[in-house]
C-alpha cells in the first residue's frame, strides 16, 4: 500500500551518504532536494553544502537541485555551483525527475535522487525508477505549514518501511 513512498535506502543525513562508493557502482548523477536535505528551509548554500556539491563535481557526477520552490530560491542556491536546476518541478510527479536527467546526460540506472520528504521526494523518485535516498530533515521544526502536517504521516509509512525491511536501515553517524 505504501511501497510508492520507500525509499531505497535511508541515511541520517545527507552528510553521512557515502557517494564514492556509490561512484564506483556506476552512478554518475545525483538529483538534490534542497530545502532540509542540504540545508536548513530557505537557508543558502553553507560551507558543508558548498564542500559537498564541488567534490561530487570533482569526481566526475553530474548534480542537478530539483525544489518545488520558486526559480529566485534554487538560482541563488546554486549560483556558486553552476551544476543544472529545476524550479517549480511538480514533487512528486516523475516529469522534473526526467527532465533532471535528461539535463544531466545520465538515465535511471546511474542517478540517484536524495531528499528528505517521502510523499513529494521519494515518491516521485520512485514514479522515475531511480534510486531513492530518503535523509532526516535537518531542521523539520523548520518546515512550511504543508510541510509539518505530512510529518506525522511520514513517520507511519517510515515506520512501515523500517517493518519491512526488519529493521535494518542504512543509519550512519555524520
Amino acid at each position: 500500500m505504501f511501497k510508492i513512498f520507500y525509499p531505497t535506502e535511508y541515511y541520517d543525513s545527507t552528510y553521512s551518504i557515502d557517494f564514492k562508493e556509490y561512484y564506483k557502482s556506476g552512478y554518475r548523477g545525483v538529483i538534490f532536494d534542497i530545502d532540509n536535505t542540504l540545508v536548513e528551509h530557505d537557508a543558502p548554500a553553507d560551507f558543508r553544502a558548498s564542500v559537498l556539491i564541488k567534490k561530487l563535481m570533482a569526481m566526475g557526477y553530474k548534480v542537478c537541485f530539483l525544489s518545488n520552490n520558486d526559480e529566485q530560491r534554487v538560482a541563488d542556491f546554486n549560483k556558486e555551483f553552476g551544476a543544472t536546476y529545476i524550479y517549480k518541478a511538480g514533487k512528486p510527479l516523475a516529469k522534473g525527475y526526467i527532465k533532471a536527467m535528461k539535463k544531466m546526460g545520465t538515465d535511471k540506472d546511474n542517478t540517484l535522487f536524495v531528499g528528505d520528504q517521502l510523499f513529494t521526494d521519494i515518491c516521485g523518485a520512485n514514479r522515475s525508477r531511480i534510486r531513492s535516498v530518503l535523509v532526516a530533515p535537518m531542521a523539520p521544526e523548520k518546515d512550511t505549514l504543508g510541510v509539518s502536517l505530512k510529518r506525522p504521516l511520514e513517520k507511519i509509512v517510515f515506520r512501515s518501511w523500517k517493518k519491512q525491511q526488519g529493521q535494518r536501515t542504512l543509519q550512519k553517524n555524520s
